[in-house]
């Protein structure tokens, strides 16, 4: 997705389980609408989601049961109850929307009742509901039973990984899965309505978005989860033994932040068989990806260049060595099937000049993460200055602290002093939000993205992840009051002054080959892609 030529903008990075929704975690319910509202008054044209998809340990989007399939958590059963698969009072004692997610809750009172009025969608559905249920089944043959048999035998085993269950159905004997659709046939046929249900849902808020002119930013994660259906269903284009455990592991090597580098444990696809079968799974996993969002971030990117291979018998990733991938017949597959290719580049960390080429070859905007760019390590290419047009400027992201708690907390004297030369001084700890900000929207990039908690002048309670600290992630939610308008005049403000509203006028649209006979033209970014 180049970006050069396209009108500045800006978006939020906001997950979805972040909002204030009724029922313990957000959802695709009335919190998700009225959070798109304040987007459109804010004038930002991108909503930034992490992974959509159903997670396993952890609650972590980024480890999940199913590269394809939709977290049934995200279901709102406000829309349910107006659909009438629900009863009202079936809500009452269920989590208001205030407080953290409560994973182990929303699992425990919000899916049976999920799963209840997928039941009940079973038994007196509409025939034009029954049409359009089997439309979404037929379109999505190729991973929606393999992920429903895969969620039947997990609850079947306690929930133990799928290498541990019997070897029949470890390994998909035929007669075994025979078998289980003979024997399971509605619990299956349930899993697949909830899928239907999160599409549904999903859909009708990704239109309510592009009525107020709004693209939807996901995230796909180069690595699957060894505990998922992707694994389960499609073994042979992973690196596994005979007993199908993984012979080698990703992670990344020891670095300034780690003297023992970080072994992630994701199974190592084998590139060979992907490109003798012509990157079918990836194709078919872009594919999906694009049925979801309008743009896609590609999570390590520098891991479709080469990756940090690892023995899983190392207890580390300190052993293991880079071996190369072949990126480039990867996107050009994908670019062949697909033709554009709307993909951002997560560049971050130490990167070869080899992942510039890749990632530049196919006009992929890089990231830069401001707050990278006042540490002591000669991390000038994070400040605006070095930035180019065809990148993303980021406040932060995720997994970094927020601004304000990075101030706070994180920040040494080193970088506080550099961010007083830099932009201005800071006489109180509330100015930082607002000059990082202003710092990022004034810059260069084409794309500008800010986490929500930024906007909100929220400090560490507030963040997201904290990488490789145990418990206590991705819980954040926001206040069900903390969205007042006087942010979103704000941010709209200076949206128009650094020309990120997505106005063009005639003479510029005219300098770029675009038709002038309207005297106030927008483009937009998915159109000109």
């Amino acid at each position: 997705m180049a970006m050069e030529g396209l009108e500045r903008q800006s978006g939020v990075l906001l997950h979805v389980t972040s909002l204030p929704s009724h029922g313990g975690v957000g959802d695709f319910g009335p919190a998700a609408y009225a959070f798109v509202d304040f987007l459109a008054a804010a004038k930002q044209r991108m909503w930034q989601v992490l992974p959509l998809s159903p997670t396993g340990y952890g609650s972590s989007p980024y480890s999940a049961l199913s590269a394809f399939a939709g977290n049934p958590i995200l279901i709102s059963l406000e829309k349910l109850a107006q659909d009438g698969w629900i009863a009202w009072e079936k809500l009452n004692d269920l989590p208001g929307a205030d407080g953290p997610a409560d994973f182990a809750g929303v699992q425990e009172k919000k899916i049976p009742l999920i799963k209840e009025a997928a039941s009940k969608f079973l038994q007196s559905a509409s025939d034009e509901e029954k049409l359009k249920f089997q439309k979404f089944c037929q379109d999505n043959i190729s991973w929606l039973p393999d992920y429903a048999m895969f969620n039947v035998l997990r609850r079947m085993y306690g929930y133990a990984s799928w290498n541990d269950w019997p070897v029949e159905h470890a390994q998909r004997k035929h007669d075994a899965l025979t078998a289980l659709l003979n024997d399971h046939g509605t619990e299956l046929a349930v899993e697949q309505v909830v899928q239907y249900f999160f599409s549904e849902q999903w859909t009708a808020l990704r239109a309510y978005c592009a009525d107020r002119r709004i693209q939807v930013l996901g995230d796909v994660a180069i690595f699957v989860n060894y505990d998922s259906a992707d694994v389960w269903t499609n073994p042979d284009i992973f690196e596994l033994d005979e007993q199908r455990n993984p012979i080698r592991v990703s992670g990344v090597p020891p670095d300034y932040f780690s003297a023992t580098g970080q072994r992630w444990g994701n199974p190592l696809y084998k590139w060979g068989t992907l490109r003798e079968r012509g990157f079918d799974w990836w194709v078919a996993r872009i594919r999906r990806a694009l049925a979801l969002y309008d743009v896609i971030r590609l999570d390590h990117f520098r891991g479709f260049e080469a990756f940090w291979s690892i023995d899983a018998k190392e207890e580390t990733a300190i052993n293991g060595q880079w071996v190369k991938a072949p990126g480039q017949e990867l996107f050009m597959r994908l670019k062949e099937v697909f033709g554009t290719l709307p993909f951002i580049a997560e560049d971050l960390g130490v990167i070869t000049p080899e992942v510039d080429e890749l990632r530049e070859r196919f006009g992929m905007p890089g990231m830069r993460i401001l707050q990278f760019g006042f540490a002591e390590r000669g991390g000038h290419v994070y400040l605006p200055h070095r930035y180019v047009p065809n990148s993303v400027a980021y406040t932060g992201t995720h997994d970094n602290n927020t601004t304000l708690g990075w101030w706070l907390d994180d920040a040494n004297d080193t970088e506080r002093a550099n961010v007083q030369v830099y932009l201005h001084k800071i006489n109180h700890p509330a100015e930082i939000n607002w000059a990082m900000i202003k710092s990022a929207a004034s810059s260069v990039s084409n794309l500008c993205i800010f986490p929500l908690q930024d906007i909100l002048h929220l400090g560490s309670e507030a963040r997201m992840n904290t990488p490789a600290a145990l418990g206590g992630n991705w819980t954040w939610r926001y206040k069900p009051t903390a969205l007042h308008p006087d942010f979103a005049t704000q941010m709209a403000a200076l949206m128009e002054m650094t020309d990120r509203d997505g106005y063009i006028s005639p003479t510029e649209g005219a300098e770029a080959g675009k038709p002038t006979d309207e005297a106030h033209l927008r483009v937009e970014l998915g159109a000109a892609i």
